[in-house]
């Protein structure tokens, strides 16, 4: 599969689930649970949770959004939440797609009436949260989102909507919050330079909740740069959108090397930007028990790095209720406190930066990985330069090198 949405628009509908089953307590110990009744649902969307057993009241919710083609009980197996909810002692909510919304049964991140504050799918989220802090006594301050894919779509635009609900959130492989409203745009968003500046990206966030004054969202932002299902520039846009919401500039705090070729680019406390070297489209994990392992590999879990366990450190769910680190951090990373120094420019033949992982091919044509500006005939007649401007992010740099 090469696409988050399709062309039958037709099978999105906005149905509202009406099987209405009684409200149970809370679910057995150390297994996926499906909550029958929530509240309000309008997107027609299923709730599924995990609870540790004996889970204490005023503990955080992380909420998991699985990718296309996928099921909550997919991402439950493969992501390495419910293994971190043990260890760090949180609840985790995984909603569940069905075909009858999406054929795919990806979220529906590309239409106003799923993913915007009040509306579809966006707000039976919304109800999700109610009913596990209800349950549970969950601290609404440390209330979190991720996604993957469509998911990670969804996650950005949960929290334009609702930034008085997510405290942070957690982007794989996904899109700017309100980067599309309609199939074609969605398609465009996924493979294309929007070619917006960070402030046109930031007013898209701003623009959900007319009038909010309260804290933004913190982010952190996963993209792997062999991904030609969710190219690499949609990981450079939203690290511009979240960094121009945040008032931050673009130029990195630090950056660390982490493991699995992952570059982590700080942008002060509140963005993070991974970039994985080679990493297709899907959730990287790090199988094995290990302080930063987490995970098992399966379709779109791809072996690599922990993402689930740096997004929960960034979340801050590895600090005990009196702000004490449980999990010790990260040792095999290498920081630096400036930015890094300009990336290489290199002038080529088509053919010779594809085969250097500058570019990559499709159809006869050549695109600069990263920001998938066209180049032209795959050849070795055709000669651009190219400029690395952040990890695996390349753009055309013809008479500048």
């Amino acid at each position: 599969m090469r696409k988050l949405v399709f062309a039958g628009l037709a099978a999105i509908t906005a149905a509202v689930l009406t099987t209405v089953g009684v409200a149970s307590a809370d679910p057995p110990a150390a297994s996926l649970v499906q909550v029958s009744s929530f509240g309000a649902n309008p997107g027609a969307l299923e709730m599924y949770t995990y609870t540790p057993a004996g889970l204490e009241t005023g503990r955080p919710v992380v909420v998991a959004l699985h990718g296309c083609t996928q099921s909550a009980s997919d991402y439950y197996a493969h992501s390495g939440w419910p293994a971190l909810a043990d260890k760090w002692r949180f609840e985790v909510v995984f909603p569940q797609q069905s075909t009858a919304n999406n054929s795919l049964k990806c979220f529906n991140w590309f239409g106003t009436a799923d993913d915007t504050r009040g509306n579809g799918e966006a707000a039976s989220v919304k109800s999700m949260v109610d009913k596990a802090i209800g349950d549970h006594g969950s601290d609404r301050a440390r209330v979190f989102v991720t996604g993957l894919s469509a998911g990670g779509g969804m996650t950005a635009d949960l929290l334009a909507a609702y930034p008085d609900v997510f405290a942070g959130g957690g982007i794989d492989a996904g899109l700017p919050a309100q980067c599309a409203t309609s199939v074609t745009q969605a398609t465009n968003c996924q493979q294309n330079n929007q070619n917006l500046t960070p402030a046109q990206w930031a007013s898209r966030v701003t623009a959900q909740y007319p009038g909010y004054g309260g804290p933004w969202p913190r982010v952190a932002i996963w993209q792997g740069t062999g991904d030609y299902t969710v190219y690499p520039v949609n990981g450079t846009e939203l690290r511009d959108q979240w960094t121009a919401v945040h008032g931050l500039s673009q130029t990195p705090t630090s950056t660390q090397s982490l493991p699995g070729g992952t570059t982590l680019t700080n942008y002060g406390d509140k963005v993070q930007l991974y970039s994985i070297a080679g990493m297709g489209h899907g959730t990287a994990v790090d199988p094995g028990t290990g302080t930063t392992q987490c995970g098992s590999t399966g379709a779109y879990f791809l072996a690599g790095i922990c993402s689930s366990y740096y997004t929960g450190v960034f979340f801050g769910l590895d600090k005990g209720s009196g702000g004490t680190t449980t999990t010790p951090p990260p040792t095999t990373t290498t920081t630096t406190t400036t930015p890094p120094p300009p990336g290489a420019c290199v002038s080529a033949s088509n053919y010779a930066h594809t085969q250097a992982g500058r570019a990559h091919q499709s159809g006869g044509q050549t695109y600069a990985n990263g920001s998938n500006q066209a180049m032209g005939l795959w050849n070795t007649f055709t000669v651009h330069a190219l400029r690395e401007t952040s990890s695996g992010y390349w753009v055309l740099a013809d008479g500048q090198c």
